[in-house]
């Protein structure tokens, strides 16, 4: 099924692609309400899947009267590039700066809110201390600021070694059973064609983990609108990173939520759990619109 295909009646779904790093075309796609949209959300996907993975989130948002806009990785979905590669963590963040000017272009003075997962919580963290005052807050769900089964530093030594000389080198598989309650979920997960089933690459790692040493060093400089939503059982992410992140960042206006039996996609549990998220995040939301 297609996201075209999931999304519900009247929700306009349009999609293209723009030059990204590494002269990879970068797809991008976006779903529009009906009615003038009130504000936009930047919804910044995980590692080795893709953006059309989030049609629960487009189809409680968009009927809200919220417009969202998302886009594939290098390397990911239906983006260019090596499965999932990247040489350096710019290959994220400049791209989605890139996608950040054509969106405002096309919806200019509209509120954006960034909404990260993941991995995406980590290139989201690291664009903000770049360019946070051009959002009005930022969503991050389970945010990549501390992975479960972290090596130790004589491992991260030998990583960059690795990366260095065989980037496309896999050094770790993903397990999909982790990633949701919900049996249904995680079939679909392993059987879409644009979800990376092989290893996670030696480059990619590497890049990941000097991003997260550079967020947790400067997370203090982040000071807008903060929202962490994180499942209490997660085993991709340790929550405690969540905590981490929470308190370190500056914002004075800033609210974690544990959801304590939920696994990493709090955005893809049961539809009663993932709605009880949703509405945690509209609350959130409605109050600073």
């Amino acid at each position: 099924m297609t996201s075209i295909e999931s999304a519900k009646e009247g929700i306009n779904h349009q999609e293209g692609f723009f030059d990204g790093n590494r002269g990879a075309k970068t797809y991008y796609q976006c779903w529009l309400p009906e009615v003038e949209p009130k504000s936009v959300l930047l919804v910044i996907h995980g590692l080795a899947e893709h953006s059309g993975r989030y049609m629960h989130v487009v189809n409680y948002f968009v009927p809200l009267g919220y417009a969202i806009y998302a886009l594939d990785h290098l390397g990911h979905g239906k983006s260019e590039g090596t499965r999932v590669l990247v040489n350096q963590f710019e290959d994220f963040t400049d791209p989605l700066k890139t996608y950040f000017d054509m969106v405002y272009l096309e919806q200019p003075e509209k509120p954006i809110f960034l909404v990260g997962h993941s991995l995406g919580g980590l290139i989201s963290s690291r664009h903000l201390l770049d360019h946070q005052a051009n959002y009005a807050g930022a969503i991050l769900s389970g945010p990549l600021v501390r992975p479960s089964n972290c090596p130790p530093p004589f491992l991260l030594s030998l990583l960059k070694i690795v990366a260095a000389v065989a980037p496309k080198l896999g050094v770790r598989q993903l397990e999909s059973d982790v990633m949701s309650t919900d049996p249904k979920e995680v079939d679909e997960y392993v059987s879409d064609p644009l979800v990376h089933p092989g290893k996670v690459t030696a480059g990619i790692s590497a890049a990941m983990f000097n991003a997260m040493k550079y967020v947790t060093n400067h997370a203090s400089e982040i000071t807008l609108p903060l929202l962490i939503v994180q499942g209490g059982a997660d085993a991709t992410v340790d929550p405690a990173g969540a905590w981490l992140l929470h308190d370190t960042v500056g914002s004075s206006d800033k609210t974690i939520k544990v959801y304590e039996d939920y696994y990493h996609e709090v955005f893809n549990e049961p539809k009663a759990r993932r709605d009880k998220v949703f509405q945690d995040i509209q609350d959130w939301l409605e109050v600073r619109l």
